[in-house]
């Protein structure tokens, strides 16, 4: 039996956007590498992408070509590697202009992630702009928007994940949970057909063309990201009412700004194959 979808999506945001207590260990700068390396990859087959919202002149679909995607989100332990080899990319000295004042701000100085941040599960308040850095610097890059969707629309057990039940179950319980203090790790969530991990269940996840997509009429993305971050007209034009989930993607991507960073954003890296 599948799980009912939230009664509104606002409410849910409200959930999302709640913390609370736990207690982990802490992760050094000695226990990572001095630059990041290149992830476990998975292959995800060509297919095609449904945008959640087109107009007439649209076409019904986007063509996907075969792409590498990272199996799991990039961790605490693979972002500090990063920072560790890239110091303009450290809390203290980034740009303002590259990433707001909540930038890696549950970490406990800029090398130190600390006990709010454990070295397996997925790094959190990163930019847009910090995630591409830290793609680029493995020679790697953030999926596109069809890309991801396309590799986040599998169940377990079959390609179309509507139609999975236990996907269904578990994708809304996620939604419908309030964001602990403490993110759980990487290996905790169920691996989909492809084998990828978190794409639902961990945390949201930039992808490289976030802002192609605009919520029309009142999605107020200059003010307050976390207040209207779910809200607004985002389902006018809709052509699928039902998907709650493709629909909150979609206001999030709407709602963001590239140095925005919140408790509960991350990202994965992507590759194109060779020909």
């Amino acid at each position: 039996m599948t799980a009912s979808p939230p009664r509104t999506l606002c409410a849910l945001a409200l959930c999302l956007l709640v913390a609370g207590p736990a207690v982990r260990g802490a992760l050094s700068p000695a226990d990572t590498p001095e630059r990041p390396s290149a992830p476990r990859e998975i292959i995800i087959p060509a297919g095609a992408y449904v945008p959640l919202q087109r107009s007439a002149k649209d076409a019904p679909q986007v063509p996907v070509a075969a792409f590498a995607l990272a199996a799991e989100p990039v961790t605490n332990a693979e972002f500090l590697a990063f920072v560790t080899a890239h110091p303009a990319w450290r809390r203290s000295r980034v740009s303002a202009l590259f990433a707001d004042s909540s930038y890696l701000a549950h970490w406990t100085d800029d090398l130190t992630p600390g006990p709010q941040a454990p070295a397996d599960s997925p790094v959190v308040r990163v930019s847009w702009f910090a995630a591409r850095a830290y793609a680029r610097s493995i020679g790697q890059r953030l999926p596109t928007t069809a890309e991801w969707e396309l590799a986040a629309s599998a169940g377990y057990t079959r390609t179309d994940g509507k139609n999975d039940p236990d996907f269904q179950r578990d994708l809304y319980a996620w939604l419908a949970r309030p964001v602990p203090a403490i993110l759980p790790t990487v290996a905790t969530t169920r691996p989909n057909l492809h084998g990828a991990r978190g794409l639902h269940g961990l945390v949201w996840e930039w992808v490289d063309d976030f802002n192609a997509a605009m919520v029309t009429g009142e999605s107020r993305a200059d003010s307050g990201l976390d207040r209207d971050l779910f809200c607004g007209a985002g389902a006018i034009g809709a052509k699928e009412m039902t998907d709650y989930a493709a629909f909150m993607r979609q206001a999030l991507r709407s709602s963001l700004k590239a140095n925005n960073t919140t408790t509960s954003l991350g990202f994965r890296c992507a590759r194109d194959l060779a020909p």
